[in-house]
């Protein structure tokens, strides 16, 4: 007789199955193919589309955020670029949803709970540049200080520091504000007096007006005195000649601010993407392009914002699964388990081992007990010894 086929089989057995047993089945069924559907989803390479600021597009961030384009593509992330007119403009679409990245300078106080903190990818220096006869930071009072633009973070904090060093807007200085696009179109005799603009060293901005127009860059002597108030500054220095040899530009190494660059993230960025932008950050691609190094240990310093999930699943990527805490807290949970088992098994033990003599009285209050190893005898009249040894 042929064997019946699998498939009727199977039914025949599913069906000689209570119903809650094959409820219980078809649950797990259920649960393991969602677990191997996820599994193929987390398999397929995810691609994702963001936009990205580097604020106005004659700034080092601009062309920061298109390295970063360039790296990031091959990493499977399409980043398309979107100018601002700097970073208290960048920071506020970032906020409202209508960008998704942004690089932006510390200092600017502006707190939204729909920003999250990305990376903290290093510093840019401020650089102070003066026509010739002004020679220290107190030798700005009674002259125009173009601080870039109203929409900027150079501009807020820029005003720190003069307000550190003394100098009052509309008292000992004239503040102006115009955008570093159009100081490079501008006539020389309509240029201001000082100029402060925020940049990687060396910058183009600053090596075309030094070349062009004759600046020189100040000194910032409190420069440590004022990093120690603030977290997002620190202490920086211009190296000599970094602009020009002759004139020397500046003739030796000065002191001035750092401010750190944040990349920033609206909260509802996919935290996938976020990991595959910070590989693309980090990665040797982007080092060799901007012939830079960015520590990776810095990557939450002087946070202003909390950081994004991504940034968390970055940090954590490298952490063994069994962490030494971890495995003591398994040890422990491992000890609780088994003693209470054991517990458990020698109280089972001893009720099943309850003499049957209690038992029996339970049942009998009359029944004599009976001795411990002595057998039962049986019921009737015992048979006569005299009888037995015939």
């Amino acid at each position: 007789m042929p064997n019946p086929p699998i498939p009727a089989l199977l039914m025949r057995r599913w069906q000689q199955h209570g119903r809650s047993a094959r409820l219980l089945v078809a649950t797990l069924l259920l649960v393991l193919a969602g677990v191997a559907a996820w599994s193929v989803v987390e398999l397929i390479p995810h691609r994702y589309a963001l936009t990205i600021s580097g604020t106005d597009i004659t700034s080092n961030r601009h062309f920061f955020a298109k390295a970063l384009q360039e790296a990031a593509a091959a990493n499977g992330v399409a980043l398309t670029l979107r100018p601002t007119d700097g970073s208290q403009e960048a920071l506020a679409l970032v906020a409202a949803g209508k960008l998704d990245l942004a690089f932006v300078q510390g200092g600017l106080d502006l707190p939204s709970a729909n920003v999250v903190q990305v990376a903290t990818v290093t510093s840019e220096l401020l650089h102070f540049l003066v026509r010739p006869g002004i020679v220290d930071i107190a030798g700005l009072r009674g002259h125009r200080v173009n601080l870039n633009s109203r929409k900027g973070g150079t501009r807020l904090v820029a005003r720190q520091i003069l307000a550190f060093a003394g100098l009052r807007d509309g008292i000992d200085y004239v503040e102006s504000n115009i955008p570093t696009e159009d100081l490079l179109t501008q006539r020389g005799d309509r240029l201001p007096d000082a100029i402060v603009v925020t940049s990687f060293a060396p910058s183009d901005v600053v090596d075309y007006l030094v070349r062009q127009h004759g600046y020189r860059l100040l000194d910032v002597p409190f420069a440590s005195s004022f990093a120690l108030r603030h977290e997002w500054a620190a202490e920086a220095e211009i190296g000599a000649l970094m602009y020009s040899a002759a004139p020397p530009v500046p003739p030796h190494a000065i002191k001035t601010v750092g401010v750190k660059l944040s990349l920033v993230a609206n909260r509802g960025v996919d935290a996938g993407a976020i990991v595959k932008v910070l590989d693309s950050l980090y990665g040797p691609a982007l080092a060799a392009r901007l012939k830079m190094h960015l520590d990776e240990a810095l990557i939450l310093s002087a946070s202003a914002y909390p950081p994004a999930e991504g940034t968390r699943r970055f940090i954590e990527r490298d952490k063994p699964l069994l962490s030494r805490e971890l495995l003591d807290k398994l040890k422990a949970a491992m000890g609780l388990v088994v003693s209470v088992y054991s517990g458990l098994l020698v109280v089972l033990k001893w009720f099943r081992q309850v003499p049957l003599a209690l038992a029996a009285a339970d049942a009998d209050p009359r029944a004599e007990p009976i001795e411990p190893g002595e057998p039962d005898e049986p019921d009737g009249p015992r048979p006569d010894p005299a009888q037995e040894a015939q």
